[in-house]
């Protein structure tokens, strides 16, 4: 079985060819890497075009944001199962192998998924580690966020051709959290494996940008589980309550209390 792996990378250089090299290392060989340039302006492009394994195909637009670089790559995969890598992260050799291996244990599931070390920028030292502890559909946690099988876009999903994957294009935070509950939606079991399938690096100089973008995407989540028909309002109420707990803990964190309170008084 084929496995596409979609990379969007905007102004990469300094990642990107080690998230590159982690996919050509990889253990299970029969993948294919669609890679999507967003517009860089630095040398990017140039990384990229350097490699010449033919599993490797890329392809260019504009700055129009990473859903709208995954929607492109979504056209292009051709692979029986797909996940998508960050071009500042990376996997471990075993990544695609130790997911793949738990669709043959269950032939049930749908989405699999696996635990993630966070790092920090430069790879240097390890700050945390997320484990995920779900099994089934995973609809309930996600609108909950109990953070129980959602850390980021680490999910195998098991394409169907009959279906159409997109995001919702313009969103800058939590377009993979909603894009992960509209495939849940159509039903579908979600498993993992105890290995690690990602090294993620975090820290960016600009928090207070993520937190109000944050913040920008789980209303914009909230306003979309409000007009799907297969969602009740009362579920909605749940994700709106958690996510403003989540905004209100997290401005506070950064000792911002003026927008702890916008976050909580604004209509959402």
């Amino acid at each position: 079985m084929m496995i596409s792996i979609i990379m969007s990378s905007y102004n990469a250089e300094k990642y990107i060819q080690t998230s590159i090299d982690s996919v050509t290392s990889q253990s299970y060989s029969n993948w294919e890497l669609v890679i999507i340039d967003d517009g860089s302006q630095d040398q990017t492009r140039e990384i990229i075009k350097e490699y010449k394994d033919p599993r490797i195909r890329f392809f260019y637009q504009e700055n129009r944001g990473v859903s709208a670089a995954r929607n492109l790559g979504l056209k292009h995969i051709s692979g029986d199962y797909y996940c998508f890598l960050d071009a500042d992260d990376f996997m471990p050799q075993k990544s695609l192998e130790n997911r793949f291996k738990v669709y043959q244990n269950n032939p049930e599931a749908e989405f699999v998924d696996g635990a993630v070390h966070i790092y920090d920028r430069a790879l240097q030292n390890k700050r945390s580690e997320w484990i995920p502890s779900h099994r089934g559909n995973p609809l309930d946690e996600l609108i909950s966020l109990s953070g129980k099988c959602f850390f980021g876009p680490t999910w195998m999903i098991k394409r169907n051709r009959d279906r159409v994957y997109q995001f919702h294009e313009g969103l800058t935070h939590g377009e993979d959290l909603l894009f992960y509950i509209e495939l849940a939606l159509h039903g579908g079991e979600y498993d993992f494996t105890d290995n690690v399938i990602l090294h993620y690096r975090k820290g960016h100089p600009s928090a207070m940008q993520n937190l109000n973008g944050l913040e920008k995407g789980y209303r914009y989540i909230y306003r979309t589980l409000l007009n799907h028909d297969q969602i009740s309002p009362e579920k909605a109420e749940i994700f709106k309550k958690k996510a403003k707990s989540i905004m209100l803990k997290s401005y506070l964190g950064r000792i911002k209390p003026y927008h702890a309170l916008l976050s909580q008084i604004k209509k959402w």
